[in-house]
């Protein structure tokens, strides 16, 4: 069978039970989201019986490097090897991972294992979205956006909660226990309901580009994490690892060029401008969530008072509208066929909305927080989904695995990368206002004499309005990159597969691998 023949050239027909297996898509989803958060609020409790202070930001560190690295992996034998398999074969790493974890008895142990924990993590970000794509053809999947909007705030909103209840009334191994039962049942319920054609490909795997790929993340991700913190933005070191991942990449570039199955088809982002745009979106939703979701509630607890626990339920201004939004936009979307307004108005929401929690100062009243929150979470609803249903109209289904955990690297390295250059600002601003000797948590600052407490404030409220305009200028980009979108018609279901009829009997599908 040729290689042309095997492509389908849309997806198959909705499955009338698409909702029961997203379900269990998502919770996967969900399983991943809510641990990086119950992990995060459960940190200090974990130091205070393991120790190693000074490792502490590997923890999180070595889970994100590896969930970013493998992620275009599991997408990529996803493709060869079939997205249900891998997507079983990644909730199983996890939850093996999650139990290593919970099972740590030092600090050293807790990296280690988490490195095992993120790379099943990378393989349930890289199949969710594959799954939605191989499953739901893009001109119905607007009908599905907002389970996949639910999950994401769910997971935003609650991870912290979950992890203070957690670490309060129980031992901090169970924030790792947790993922047992939950990843047990999205484990289940995926084995019995899903069920879609695997495809198997003879062919090379593409280790070369893999090894590049892996080598060019980890100097970026290093470049992130150490920047301004470890090492000074112009140090030798955030130099050379800057250098080491330009060549990496443009190594891997050629390698992808040369070899008849690419990890990341170089096509995908070739093929059409919308995917190359799209990925602009995905980028700068990743900076919004991942900066308001840590600096938002950071400013609230030290400015304006909130508790932690309170901090996470005063995220709901913005998360709520992310869900109503998306939803409604996904109706029209699949009602209409028509998108590209969507993420243009949602990236002038976002860019109008970070530019007001810019201003907020210590007299700022949490009506008015939440107001300027609801902005930013219309901006969210309208953009973030899009620009994933604009990626997937982009390519082929053969390419499908491959480019959407494209976009989920892009949405990790955003969010990396924000925080990363957020925490500098941060940093910078506080160390210059911050009275000398005093203590940056927000009890101990409660402390401190009436002037110095107003000078703190201050550094705090300077570094929260540099983070949230630095992201409005990005988000600005991105409304550049929504308005030269090409409104192309969006793909509709096909003729069912023939693995639709025999769900236990999959197809088997050979390509030619000659270059």
């Amino acid at each position: 069978m040729s290689k042309a023949e095997s492509l389908p050239s849309a997806p198959p027909a909705v499955p009338k039970n698409v909702r029961w297996v997203l379900l269990g898509v998502m919770l996967a989803m969900l399983l991943s989201m809510l641990d990086n958060m119950v992990v995060s609020t459960a940190m200090p409790t974990i130091v205070g019986e393991l120790g190693g202070l000074e490792h502490i930001s590997w923890v999180v560190t070595a889970y994100t490097l590896i969930t970013a690295v493998s992620t275009p992996v599991w997408g990529k034998f996803g493709d060869l090897f079939g997205r249900r398999p891998m997507y079983l074969a990644s909730i199983a790493v996890f939850m093996v991972g999650s139990a290593l974890c919970g099972a740590s008895q030092s600090m050293g142990e807790l990296i280690a294992f988490r490195v095992v924990q993120g790379i099943g993590a990378g393989g349930i970000g890289a199949g969710a979205f594959a799954l939605i794509g191989a499953l739901v053809p893009p001109r119905e999947r607007g009908k599905y956006q907002g389970m996949t909007a639910s999950v994401m705030a769910i997971g935003t909103i609650g991870g912290p909660l979950l992890g203070g209840f957690v670490t309060g009334h129980f031992d901090w191994r169970w924030a790792f226990y947790i993922n047992l039962p939950l990843g047990l049942v999205a484990l289940v319920w995926l084995w019995l309901k899903l069920h879609v054609p695997a495809t198997r490909i003879k062919a090379r795997i593409d280790w070369a580009g893999i090894s590049l790929l892996t080598l060019s993340i980890t100097a970026i991700v290093l470049a992130a994490t150490w920047a301004g913190s470890t090492y000074a933005w112009g140090s030798w070191q955030i130099l050379s690892l800057g250098a080491l991942a330009v060549i990496a990449l443009a190594a891997f570039v050629g390698v992808e060029k040369r070899v008849s199955e690419p990890l990341l088809p170089l096509s995908v982002f070739t093929g059409h401008r919308n995917y190359p745009l799209a990925m602009v979106m995905t980028l700068a939703a990743g900076v919004v969530m991942f900066g308001a979701g840590l600096y938002l509630p950071l400013f609230q607890q030290n400015v304006q008072g909130a508790s932690a626990t309170d901090s996470g339920l005063l995220m709901l201004p913005m998360m709520i509208p992310v869900v109503i939004v998306s939803t409604i936009a996904g109706k029209i979307m699949s009602a209409t066929g028509k998108y590209k307004i969507f993420p243009v108005v949602g990236t002038v929401f976002l860019t109008v909305g970070l530019g007001l929690l810019a201003t907020m100062d210590a007299d700022t009243s949490f009506a008015l927080t939440g107001l300027y929150m609801v902005l930013v979470g219309i901006g969210l609803g309208f953009t973030m989904q899009m620009a994933g249903t604009i990626a997937q109209n982009s390519v082929s289904l053969r390419d499908m695995g491959a480019a959407m955990s494209s976009a989920n690297l892009f949405r990790s390295l955003g969010g990396s990368l924000g925080v990363a250059v957020f925490g500098s600002l941060f940093t910078r601003a506080v160390q210059q206002g911050l009275p000398t000797g005093a203590d940056p948590d927000p009890n101990a600052s409660r402390d401190l004499p009436a002037g110095a407490r107003d000078a703190y404030l201050t550094a705090v409220t300077d570094g929260t309005s540099h983070i949230f305009l630095t992201a409005a200028i990005v988000c600005a980009l991105a409304f550049i990159a929504a308005l030269v979108v090409i409104e192309v018609p969006l793909k509709k279901a096909g003729p069912p597969a023939p693995a639709t009829t025999h769900e236990n009997t999959p197809e088997t599908v050979t390509v030619a691998t000659a270059d």
